[in-house]
């Protein structure tokens, strides 16, 4: 703490203290010995300087030092001058000789009087001291508002290094002539309960309104995110009523148009879980009219809504988006004549956003419909049963949400004890693949029913494929794509008698087929041949093979053979051939499954393509038990 300095027409007693929670005590026990000292007594008389005075000297500097730790950060400079005033003779005034930045216009106009000012320093002259109504709408609390209420004069000087918050107090004069009116302490004191008074109640607002001006934009943020990944119209409706309850609204009921253009309640949601089916009872009876315009409209209060009785308000928004309706959305809160504008604002805005959901989720039904549809005819609705052949089927596209990719199968029969199969791929797993698998698939059947055999097969396809990637060429030019296609095609011929079967088989591009012996020998069955698709007169030609009882035909696509793990495939080394040399004894289908999951196996990466295989097992004639 700095000493007094005795000065002839004034003191003056400084101190720096640290920034820290200790410097507001402090500088009240500075101010405080600074007011009730000698020097004091000797620069007031015959002055008193009352403890009012002193006690709102303490409390003010306690207020600006505070401030400055918190708001500044720095050490902070603390002086506290007693001016005597001006005399009889026009002595100097309030401020003495220094110029003191308490003197403004105001005191020349007033007679000085002995007064004590302090000042508090900081080293942050860029931070801004906001005072009035002001302080409080910025978050500083009451400090200037009371320096305001108590001070005489107050006021802030902003240097190139430093800003100095100042204000000046007016000490009590002795005399007979102020012991007949109130003091000034007295006003000070109602003037400090007036600044310290809580504010009178304001009317009452509705808490939701409140929570709408506080949270309302995140909120609808969370709406957005929430309703924009889902791809069902009623979740879209269920998720409304759980964002909607009881945040915006007591209930809230969700109706959806139909294909025929009607209404039917999807969803109602209560805060009040046990009222929900009675009021969807009474919100079926009455459903909204179709054409509301694009404002909410209000709604009849339904009795049952609460429990109360009092009534409420409730709001009916129109599910409207791309200029079509899909329903309405009803809004319902108890105890409030009316709901408050933001309220209904936000509500609307929520009332869209669930409109374009919905409207997203039935496009994209609709679209899932329709390639549902389509991709059902890409492949056979069921498997011909071969009389003495074990069949099985593994077929995964690798698209999404797909049923059909490039790759296809079929097994159908064709009179005369033959069967055909087949096992395809086509380049790609797009639209533009499927539409080649139902190609491929249907034109193969039709030329095996006309009597064509299985060179002839091959050569019609693929003079086909060659004159729809001509015609696309002309139609698209250099923006067309000439569509590959591999495919393993083949007959079957039973032999009821013996048991097994005879294979006539070719492999255009295709991975070639495995035949397995029941000693577990495993050779290719057909010898490798062109792509379909790529040249106008191929020379297709057909390999033939007796399958004997217990041997087993495997037939993959390359989602098997080209599988990876690194640089390496899974048919690296005859890798496939291994595979189905362990599966001696086993029948079709847990061939098929073994190879299934060996293809998954083989590497802790998914598999990126198309997955298909078929397995044939000449099943061993069982002999009849003989009859004694």
């Amino acid at each position: 703490m700095g000493a007094l300095i005795p000065l002839a027409r004034e003191s003056v007693s400084r101190t720096t203290l640290p920034g820290s929670v200790r410097a507001p005590g402090a500088a009240r026990a500075f101010v405080r010995t600074a007011l009730t000292g000698r020097s004091a007594a000797e620069a007031f008389t015959p002055v008193t300087l009352d403890e009012q005075s002193i006690d709102d000297a303490v409390l003010l500097v306690s207020e600006l030092v505070t401030n400055a730790v918190l708001h500044a950060g720095t050490r902070v400079e603390v002086v506290c001058r007693l001016q005597p005033g001006e005399g009889p003779d026009g002595e100097d005034g309030p401020m003495g000789p220094e110029g003191t930045p308490g003197q403004d216009e105001a005191s020349r106009d007033i007679p000085n009087r002995p007064g004590i000012v302090v000042e508090v320093a900081d080293l942050h002259p860029a931070s801004t001291v906001y005072g009035g109504p002001e302080t409080q709408r910025r978050g500083r609390g009451r400090g200037l508002q009371l320096i305001g209420a108590l001070a005489e004069s107050w006021g802030v000087s902003y240097h190139r290094t430093r800003k100095a918050v100042w204000f000046r107090l007016d000490a009590e004069r002795a005399g007979p002539e102020f012991d007949a009116v109130p003091t000034t302490a007295l006003g000070r004191e109602l003037r400090f309960a007036e600044t310290l008074a809580p504010a009178p109640p304001r009317e009452r607002r509705d808490p939701t309104a409140d929570w709408v001006d506080r949270g309302g934009p995140s909120f609808l943020a969370e709406a957005s995110e929430l309703l924009t990944g889902q791809l069902d119209e009623n979740m879209v409706a269920a998720l409304a009523g759980q964002l909607l309850v009881p945040r915006l609204a007591d209930w809230c009921a969700v109706w959806l148009t139909t294909e025929s253009g009607q209404l039917h309640l999807a969803r109602v949601w209560h805060s009040d879980e046990h009222r929900i089916g009675a009021l969807r009872m009474s919100l079926e009876r009455y459903p909204p009219p179709t054409g509301l315009g694009s404002a909410g409209t209000s709604w009849p209060w339904p009795g049952i809504a609460d429990s109360q009785g009092t009534g409420g308000s409730a709001v009916c928004f129109p599910l409207i988006a791309h200029g079509r309706s899909h329903g309405a959305l009803v809004l319902g809160r108890a105890g409030v004549p009316r709901m408050a504008e933001g309220v209904v604002r936000l509500s609307e805005d929520v009332a869209r956003r669930v409109a374009q959901a919905v409207a997203t989720a039935r496009l994209y039904t609709r679209q899932a419909t329709i390639s549902r549809a389509l991709q059902r005819r890409q492949l056979p609705m069921s498997l011909a049963h071969i009389p003495g052949v074990d069949t099985a089927i593994v077929y995964e596209p690798h698209g999404e949400g797909q049923t059909v990719g490039g790759d296809f199968y079929d097994l159908f029969p064709m009179g005369d004890r033959r069967w055909c199969f087949l096992l395809g791929d086509v380049q790609g797993s797009d639209p533009e693949a499927m539409s080649v698998t139902g190609l491929a698939r249907h034109l193969v059947r039709l030329l095996a029913r006309e009597g064509h055999g299985v060179e002839s097969v091959l050569n019609r396809l693929n003079q086909a494929l060659v004159e729809e990637d001509a015609e696309a060429a002309e139609i698209d030019g250099e923006q067309s794509r000439p569509r590959f296609l591999s495919l393993l095609y083949g007959e079957l011929e039973p032999d009821p008698a013996g048991g097994g079967a005879h294979c006539t088989l070719a492999s255009a591009g295709h991975p070639l087929p495995l035949r397995l012996t029941t000693d577990g020998a495993v050779a290719p069955a057909a010898t490798p041949q062109m792509l379909l698709g790529i040249d106008e007169n191929p020379d297709f030609h057909a390999d033939s093979l007796e399958l004997e009882p217990g041997e087993t035909l495997l037939c993959v696509t390359d989602g098997v053979t080209e599988r990876r793990n690194g640089i390496r495939q899974l048919d690296d080394d005859d890798g496939l051939s291994d595979i189905l040399r362990g599966c001696v004894g086993l029948g079709a289908k847990a061939v098929a499954e073994r190879v299934r999951r060996a293809t998954h196996d083989f590497s802790a990466e998914p598999i990126d393509d198309d997955l298909a295989v078929l397995v044939l097992e000449a099943v061993p004639v069982v002999e009849p038990p003989r009859v004694p």
